[in-house]
């Protein structure tokens, strides 16, 4: 199984995890004398299966990430570096959204409100930021694609 396989599995384990919960929740209850319209055992016993399979996969994830070199550095680096990049890129196109608005006067007075930032110079660094994480997620589904899940520790 290839690492992006795995991924997908994974979060197909986690959309599955979350309906059976609620599936349980809709069948935990019914009136005297009724009967659910899902057997409880049967889905907490497909929950606990589901549950070990997900524990399985994460470990192994983690495993080939902290394992598998690509440009010189671990996948757990470079997703650390892609999240670090993604939540600052966040913070930067908040930035330059808020700052770009018009100047305008607050309640009609002659009180101008101007942007404290370079917003021209922060809208590049936003640009060459987006284009870094772009980069940065091209490497990982590469390598995601071409790396085996290790199996064994």
């Amino acid at each position: 199984m290839k690492l992006a396989e795995a991924l997908q599995e994974r979060a197909d384990l986690n959309i599955r995890i979350q309906q059976l919960r609620s599936r349980l929740e809709n069948n935990a209850f019914v009136q005297e004398g009724e009967q659910p319209a899902e057997n409880p055992s049967d889905l907490l016993k497909e929950l606990s299966e589901s549950v070990s399979r997900l524990e399985w996969l994460i470990s192994r994830i983690n495993l080939t990430n902290c394992r598998t070199a690509s440009d010189g550095r671990t996948l757990t680096e470079i997703i650390a570096q892609k999240d670090a990049l993604t939540l600052k890129l966040s913070i930067y196109r908040d930035l330059v959204n808020t700052s770009s608005q018009s100047a305008y006067r607050a309640r009609h007075s002659e009180i101008k409100i101007l942007p404290t930032v370079p917003v021209r110079e922060l809208q590049k660094q936003t640009d060459e930021m987006a284009k870094q994480l772009r980069l940065l997620d091209n490497l990982l589904q590469q390598t995601n694609w071409t790396t085996d899940l290790m199996e064994e520790a």
